[in-house]
């Protein structure tokens, strides 16, 4: 018996000092006065003692630098043998950007009081005050209905109204005649312009993302930017950027596009410059633009320009009416009529002046996108995800409380609730990561591995939460019309699926792929000490990284397993209300941890091509930045009573995926002694996490119905001028008139019931109601307005049979 205790003992004193990153000379220390005391008291059995010694100096060998240069020798020259080779994109890519807090979620135990401290979201009073005047004004100029159906084309004073106002200028400094605003102000812009018109918000985010502005700001010449800059701030100069190539897609690397260095003659001289010829397609402005970003590859088969032949993708400004340049058509994309089209040319003669930032920056235009891509990839398709999200939960929940079927409001119905709950929660979930990341941009953080988790999830969730809203709309949804205030932007979600980067490609490439290796606290090192010719300095840093991932790595199975068994109570988290939820993203992280090494080491350089497994590590990364950005969000605000219930359903709904996603990632593994054993540690007393309950549900439905402070919080920044033809304005009103009648149509179905009164239908009893004395004459006008509002928010529309008056 005493053996048991005193190996029970040890094993707990091991987990203890793994669990708090002991470093090897105190957990050295430790277990040798544990050892010796249980030697000097014969407290373990001989055979265990002499096991437990060999291991303990195996351990204590360790602390000798001689010892552990020799095994970092072998396992150096090991590693470079199994690690998959990385192009120069690759490393590009991976070099782009900054890590903040997707670096502590890496970490196995993230430091939630860093992030509390973390700045709170906000606006200038200038920021605020152009979103309340000029945004607006624009919303109401646009009739997403007329422009898509018939003009085809935005209105001329729209586009006037744009130019006259700075809204191609919004990220260009005030010293070239621009807005300067941040990208909170930028996102908050584009929310509200989302929520009326897809084509209105493409058009203002386009020039404002990454493009010609973006690039010349970082890598322009002066003379650049002193001519474009101020000419697109006042949008005497429309841009777009053309990148994506028939046969290239996705991979924008492979494009065939090509430049060749030579001389030729430009404005009456001979210069050096480059015969370009390209095919692009899909570039948003392309067919109304004066200035033309393109990408190419570069060569140098007469080494004008050196030794070197391939000299890689570079960037250009090209005029659209340099001679050779071809734009003008358009594509169509679905549901929306923002201006996007190809563009083509053969042979067409550029000076190298042109190229951005001149000669010097030839060949290095793939780092420049993917270090600008990063905070343009946070603002405008999330955003677009965000505002979908919210306008689903005004539209659906207003709808919910004003439809009635069975003499009850649709919303009352179970199978409704839990459509509205999951509205309500994905918006909060969205609005929380979206703020929280783009705060971290105004901070000066480059989100690489945040914007594809944003640009990702936004985006999906915005098709969940339309989706849901469309269920709800049900048959007023399905009708074609400027009645329907759904269809269009559900019809426009593709577009936001698929553009920079589609969704299937980031889930299963981008966001584990680039954070497992630029997230990691060890693994980035590792690869670049392999990577060095000294060998020397190559042992040095290898041996550093190589025994910090190792410590790392044991220290992370110690957490997963005593959270796992004591539900996250020893994990160190602020004094909060949502305390419990700390606790578990805490413990979660931990085990994300922990899979991703494990990962790694069973499938070695292959997990690169896993794309499922990476799928789901992505995932896992994904939920707990939501999460994260979830109780940032909450704390933020105060932690109020009245928004407790959305941050509980947003965190048990990621909570509950977590556990899910990583059993997946466990049950998934070839290895099944490693699978058996993984989930030992990481789910030691199985699936204990719950999804959102139904009473949960019926909080946030209840919640969309009904109007209240943490309901426009939660809608915030979406459109609701009464002038804007986006609906919202309209089904709020109606919703709050149908609230005040309800003990009206209360009274008088319980007079039905009584037989008081009897009528072929509701309108009729109401009437008679009224005649009986059973509601007064003025709560008959009441009911009327009231059903009036009604009949204009469940009305649809309908055409002559040709279709043609719409």
């Amino acid at each position: 018996m005493m053996t048991l205790i005193s190996i029970l003992v040890v094993l707990l004193v091991g987990l203890a000092l793994l669990f708090r990153s002991a470093s090897l000379s105190i957990s050295t220390a430790c277990l040798a006065v544990l050892m010796l005391a249980i030697s000097a008291f014969h407290t373990m059995n001989a055979f265990f003692l002499l096991i437990f010694w060999v291991f303990f100096a195996l351990l204590a060998s360790l602390n000798s630098p001689q010892v552990r240069y020799w095994l970092s020798k072998n396992i150096l020259a090991f590693y470079r043998k199994v690690m998959p080779k990385m192009s120069k994109t690759e490393q590009e890519a991976l070099n782009a950007g900054s890590v903040a807090w997707d670096g502590e979620l890496f970490s196995g135990s993230p430091d939630w009081n860093a992030l509390r401290n973390m700045k709170k979201p906000g606006f200038t009073t200038e920021e605020q005050a152009f979103i309340d005047g000029p945004v607006n004004e624009l919303c109401c100029m646009v009739n997403d209905w007329e422009l898509t159906q018939n003009t085809k084309v935005l209105p001329e004073k729209a586009w006037q109204f744009i130019r006259d106002n700075g809204f191609f200028g919004l990220i260009i400094p005030k010293s070239y005649g621009g807005k300067a605003f941040s990208a909170q102000a930028h996102s908050e812009i584009l929310m509200k312009l989302f929520s009326c018109s897809t084509t209105l918000a493409c058009t203002v985010a386009v020039p404002n993302s990454l493009g010609p502005a973006e690039l010349l700001l970082h890598y322009g010449t002066q003379a650049q930017k002193d001519y474009y800059l101020p000419r697109l701030a006042r949008g005497e100069e429309v841009p777009c950027f053309a990148l994506t190539s028939p046969k290239a897609g996705s991979d924008a690397t492979a494009m065939p596009d090509y430049g060749i260095v030579c001389e030729g003659e430009f404005e009456g001289k001979k210069v050096l410059g480059m015969r370009v010829t390209w095919d692009k397609r899909y570039i948003t402005l392309c067919p109304v633009a004066t200035v033309l970003g393109l990408a190419f590859k570069l060569f140098d088969p007469d080494h004008l320009l050196g030794d070197e032949e391939t000299l890689g993708i570079t960037c250009a400004l090209i005029p659209t009416s340099h001679e050779g340049v071809i734009t003008g058509r358009r594509h169509h994309p679905a549901s929306s009529v923002f201006q996007n089209g190809p563009t083509q040319g053969k042979d067409v003669f550029i000076p190298m002046e042109w190229v951005i930032g001149g000669q010097v920056n030839v060949g290095k235009g793939w780092r420049m996108l993917v270090e600008c891509l990063s905070v343009g990839r946070s603002v405008s398709l999330p955003t677009s995800g965000v505002a979908g999200c919210k306008l689903s939960a005004s539209i659906a929940g207003a709808y919910s409380r004003v439809r009635r079927q069975f003499n009850l409001a649709i919303g009352r119905f179970e199978g409704i609730e839990e459509k509205l709950a999951q509205i309500a929660g994905y918006a909060y979930q969205a609005d929380a990561a979206s703020r929280f990341t783009l705060t971290a941009v105004d901070e000066g953080e480059i989100p690489a591995v945040p914007s594809a988790i944003l640009k990702y999830h936004c985006t999906e969730l915005s098709r969940k939460a339309t989706n849901n809203a469309m269920d709800i709309l049900g048959g007023k949804a399905v009708c074609w019309g400027p009645k329907n205030p759904l269809a269009l932007g559900y019809g426009a979600l593709p577009t936001a699926i698929t553009v920079e980067g589609a969704n299937i490609l980031t889930r299963n490439m981008i966001i584990f792929g680039q954070g497992s290796i630029r997230c990691h606290p060890f693994v980035l090192k590792e690869l670049q000490a392999a990577q060095m010719t000294d060998k020397k300095a190559a042992l040095k840093a290898f041996d550093s990284a190589v025994w910090g991932h190792i410590a790392f790595a044991f220290s992370n199975v110690a957490r997963s397993l005593i959270h796992g068994l004591s539900g996250a109570r020893f994990a160190k988290v602020p004094s909060s209300r949502a305390k419990i939820y700390y606790q578990q993203f805490s413990r979660f992280s931990a085990v994300f941890a922990l899979l991703t090494d494990a990962s790694m080491a069973i499938y070695g350089g292959a997990l690169k091509r896993k794309e499922r497994v990476s799928a789901r590590l992505g995932d896992m990364l994904s939920f707990l930045y939501i999460g994260s950005a979830v109780l940032k969000t909450y704390y933020d605000h105060g932690e109020p009573d009245d928004e407790w219930n959305l941050c509980r359903w947003a965190c048990e709904d990621l909570l509950y995926k977590l556990q899910s996603t990583a059993l997946a990632v466990i049950q998934g593994l070839p290895d099944k002694v490693a699978a058996v054993t993984l989930r030992a540690i990481c789910l030691p007393l199985g699936q204990t996490l719950k999804a959102p309950s139904d009473k949960l549900d019926h909080e946030l439905a209840e919640l969309l119905m009904s109007p209240s402070a943490v309901r426009d919080r939660l809608t915030r920044g979406i459109c609701t001028d009464a002038q804007a033809h986006n609906h919202v304005a309209l089904f709020d009103e109606a919703m709050v008139a149908a609230i005040r009648i309800e003990p009206i149509e209360k009274a008088v179905n319980q007079a039905v019931r009584d037989k008081r009164v009897v009528a072929f239908n509701f309108d009729e009893a109401v009437e008679k109601a009224k005649e009986a004395g059973i509601i007064s004459s003025s709560q008959y006008e009441q009911w009327q307005a009231a059903d009036k509002l009604r009949h204009e928010v469940i009305a649809v529309d309908d055409f002559e049979r040709n279709l043609r008056d719409q």
